[in-house]
């Protein structure tokens, strides 16, 4: 006999339970029917979470990129988290030098990729290293034996000790720049990870955390070229203002850079170098030199400092020459310049 309402689902000790009939679950198709909209729900809730970890971080992507030399770590710790990846140009190796690559961090189909490019580069030129006068510095002696240079777009660092001589990670960023101190740290790791293939170096260097202050560009004090006291210029009249920026310690290095902006393209660079593994050793030229320098090329001089080799450098770029080129500023140079970094007397 049909009384009009439907039966009670029963449990396993007899007795009834009524909260299926309250939410309307009165048989076992739609039971079944609302478990497999749970387990849909659940599997696309799943599969979003792994779409967003495949494109938003590095979970499913590799453990290093530019054939073990940039770890995924240290690249997503410098550019911001996402998937990173890396692509090698040149006929060789990006560590035996021959080649450079370019290392990405990408955010799938949310854009805003960020790359850096990173190259091996033997200097053998000071004026490689002048570019930069508002880098941030670090000396080995202070950070546990990483030595370079750090701005927002580029850094550079020595392979560990034990390592060639002059031979250097540059890292270049092409987009805003994530920091000085991100890039240093990211090419202090490429340096180790560099050193460990080609099986060299004492030690494995910490990242940089004694970084010096950025140098800051301001009016030429012709009393005090680039903050040397006693290195001076002549007053033209009529001539126009100079300025000048200065990196604000001298280890590894010391540059400053003087411009004008009645000409642009023109600039002078006085660059100390003071690490000794920042250059390769170079045989003095027959030129007499001045006072205890001598010439390793036409604009580059050599002396000793404290036992240990010193370079110093004298480079004009653009058409015109900012400041003249004299045996009088070469040895203000060298005596300002010899001063500040602790020498015994050049002249």
């Amino acid at each position: 006999m049909t009384t009009g309402r439907h039966e009670t689902v029963g449990r396993p000790d007899g007795e009834t339970d009524p909260a299926p009939d309250r939410r309307g679950f009165t048989t076992w198709p739609l039971r079944l029917r609302a478990a497999v909209v749970v387990a849909v729900a659940t599997a696309v809730v799943a599969g979003a979470g792994a779409f967003l970890a495949n494109n938003l971080s590095n979970a499913f992507g590799p453990d290093s990129v530019c054939e073990g030399t940039v770890g995924s770590e240290a690249l997503t710790g410098a550019l911001g988290s996402g998937k990173t990846a890396g692509q090698e140009y040149g006929d060789g190796h990006l560590s035996a030098g021959t080649a450079l690559c370019r290392a990405t961090v990408s955010r799938g189909i949310f854009g805003n990729d960020r790359s850096v490019t990173v190259e091996l580069r033997r200097t053998t030129d000071l004026d490689l290293l002048a570019d930069d006068p508002d880098a941030r510095l670090f000396a080995a002696s202070a950070n546990g034996g990483a030595v370079g240079a750090a701005s927002d777009h580029r850094a550079w660092a020595l392979l560990p000790e034990g390592c060639d001589d002059s031979v250097q990670v540059v890292v270049s960023s092409d987009d805003d720049g994530p920091g000085s101190r991100e890039l240093a740290g990211l090419s202090v790791s490429v340096a180790n990870r560099i050193a460990t293939q080609r099986a060299c170096g004492t030690a494995r260097i910490p990242a940089p955390h004694d970084l010096s202050k950025a140098g800051t560009e301001h009016a030429l004090d012709r009393g005090a070229v680039c903050d040397l006291p006693g290195f001076t210029v002549p007053d033209v009249p009529g001539a126009p203002g100079l300025r000048e920026t200065a990196t604000t310690a001298t280890d590894p290095l010391w540059t400053c850079r003087v411009d004008s902006d009645a000409s642009p393209r023109s600039s002078v660079a006085f660059t100390i170098g003071t690490e000794p593994r920042l250059l390769a050793a170079d045989a003095p030229t027959n030129d007499p030199g001045l006072g205890r320098a001598r010439w390793v090329r036409p604009d580059e001089m050599v002396t000793t400092c404290q036992g240990e080799p010193v370079h110093f450098r004298l480079s004009w770029k653009g058409p015109q020459k900012l400041i003249p080129d004299s045996d009088e500023i070469w040895k203000q140079f060298l005596t300002a310049g010899g001063k500040a970094i602790g020498c015994e007397p050049i002249l």
